[in-house]
């Protein structure tokens, strides 16, 4: 499967990982492994999430964005580098460009609730006033999420030939975020840069996203030919992915692929979309390093050492949210 070159992403059931059958489990852990070797994405049914879950949560995240900027400019705090509430439009942008994206989005990172000293490490999460649910309906989204990831990464060192609790105390209380993203309205699609999109081509950041479906199409992965296909996911499924850091400790054994939210045509340019990933991070202490097995004659080792603490630091300079 490595060698084709897909026309869609591939669709995998988490069920049969946690089923307790060992060939639906092996079954699961094979093909998530050649996908993530292949082109990175993958479709996932039976995370947790419910319907009703994530119909409260997206009725929050429009009405948040309804609000007019001043209110939501309240929300926003420069000085923690975009890593908790709301950034607004046009704040980042794509590693390497200088042009905004045409998107806001707001952060809800870790609540640590046992005694973990990493818990200093992270500024409390910001609540917006204006919504009494706000906060109860991102924390349950941000449990079930990483809770799917969790088993997501025991699937992948099982691939790796890694035990399959390799990751569990490495994103124990991890840095990881969950991020609703508005793709504002463009009344006058002649006044925004002519270079400007909703998302630039990029990689992520982190171990593994995994996003709730988004409201409108857009999303497009670049395949190894460069070709760019369409990301779409059924209404029960979310999309999870391999970001850089799950890259790099491989030595690119996975790949962390390149992918892009496109405008709508013109006459849409007017309508917004939503979408709600979240970034699956480490404890900023786990090492970067390429695993020794992902280092070979034919695979010569890529990448400098580095903690993902430090990595991310380097990308949050790199996006245009944190100052040198």
């Amino acid at each position: 499967m490595q060698d084709q070159l897909l026309d869609h992403i591939p669709s995998l059931d988490l069920a049969d990982f946690r089923s307790g059958d060992p060939e639906r489990k092996a079954r699961f852990v094979q093909q998530l492994g050649e996908a993530y070797q292949n082109i990175g994405f993958v479709a996932l049914k039976n995370h947790g999430l419910n319907d009703e879950q994530t119909r409260q949560l997206y009725a929050d995240v429009q009405a948040f964005f309804r609000l007019p900027d001043e209110a939501k400019q309240r929300y926003e705090k420069p000085e923690l580098a975009g890593q908790r509430g709301y950034i607004s439009k046009g704040k980042e942008h794509a590693k390497g460009r200088n042009t905004g994206d045409l998107k806001e989005f707001y952060h809800v990172g870790q609540e640590v609730q046992d005694e973990d000293p990493i818990k200093s490490e992270y500024p409390d999460n910001i609540w917006p006033e204006e919504l009494s649910t706000f906060k109860d309906t991102a924390l349950t989204t941000y449990r079930t999420l990483e809770s799917a990831g969790k088993d997501v990464l025991r699937a992948i060192a099982l691939y790796l030939h890694l035990p399959e609790n390799y990751f569990d105390d490495k994103v124990k209380n991890g840095n990881s975020i969950l991020r609703p993203i508005h793709y504002f309205p463009i009344e006058d699609p002649d006044a925004v840069p002519a270079d400007a999109v909703r998302a630039a081509e990029h990689g992520d950041i982190n171990l593994i996203t995994l996003l709730m479906g988004a409201s409108a199409d857009g999303l497009q992965v670049k395949r190894r030919d460069g070709k760019w296909i369409p990301i779409t996911a059924l209404p029960d499924q979310i999309v999870v992915n391999v970001g850089d850091m799950l890259q790099r400790l491989t030595n690119g054994v996975l790949k962390s692929t390149i992918h892009r939210v496109v405008n709508p045509a013109r006459e849409k340019m007017n309508t917004s979309r939503f979408s709600i990933p979240f970034f699956m991070h480490p404890r900023s202490e786990m090492s970067l390093a390429a695993l020794e097995h992902c280092i070979t004659p034919d695979n010569p080792k890529k990448e400098a050492d580095i903690t993902a603490g430090e990595f991310l630091n380097e990308r949050l300079i790199e996006l245009g949210l944190k100052k040198k």
